[in-house]
């Protein structure tokens, strides 16, 4: 009954996702035809609102489609990644999506392997996206940093924003918190707690000085 009832909650996930994904597109072709009917400055910031908001919910429903993924999984199949490698393509993938933002390497990263999936390339998906997203600078800055413990590895992202208050620092992880002043939901952090245990490591966040915020996880390595 159980190996049952995870199959439909796959098989309606994967419905789901198909549906909302073909009315995202539906939205993003007519969105597309009133931009070119309509030269008004008014109808380019509605565009611009519909882009964002379209944006995000396909952030959601791909999101929803990992988490699904650890959830109703009862063994994650793991290889060995380079570390080196998921950052580089991560940061190079934030960079291109957010070009008004600054993301550079603090160090160098150091030729570790972890024992991994595909799927951890979202832990450093969603942290960095989440240090641009939440920033309340003009231009978001964010410093990557690396450091071989010998048997681990800790990956430090840092931002200039505005910081997480010490009472939001555990809450934020939380399925329900949608904390930050963001009307977004929080499933990308939830998302990034739960697949760093699924691999064995941690996540915990401290105050970066003079301000903003560093995200540090901490992984196994092989």
């Amino acid at each position: 009954r159980v190996e049952q009832q995870r199959d439909n909650l796959e098989t309606l996930n994967q419905v789901l996702r198909h549906d909302i994904g073909n009315d995202l597109q539906v939205i993003i072709g007519y969105a597309e035809l009133i931009e070119h009917e309509c030269e008004t400055e008014d109808i380019h910031q509605y565009i611009d609102i519909i882009d964002k908001s379209v944006g995000h919910a396909a952030e959601l429903t791909e999101m929803a489609r990992e988490l699904s993924r650890v959830m109703l999984s009862d063994d994650i199949e793991q290889q060995r990644v380079s570390l080196q490698t998921v950052l580089a393509d991560e940061v190079t993938e934030v960079q291109a999506s957010y070009p008004g933002a600054t993301l550079e390497f603090g160090t160098e990263i150091p030729s570790v392997t972890l024992a991994a999936n595909d799927m951890i390339s979202s832990v450093f998906r969603n942290l960095l996206k989440n240090a641009v997203q939440h920033n309340d600078k003009e231009v978001a800055e964010v410093i990557v940093s690396a450091t071989d413990h010998g048997d681990a590895v800790t990956v430090t992202i840092a931002d200039n924003g505005p910081g997480i208050s010490d009472q939001q620092k555990e809450a934020v992880f939380g399925k329900e918190e949608r904390g930050l002043d963001s009307t977004g939901t929080g499933i990308g952090l939830h998302l990034v707690d739960t697949l760093v245990d699924v691999h064995g490591g941690k996540v915990w966040i401290e105050d970066n000085d003079p301000e903003g915020a560093i995200f540090i996880v901490e992984l196994p390595t092989v």
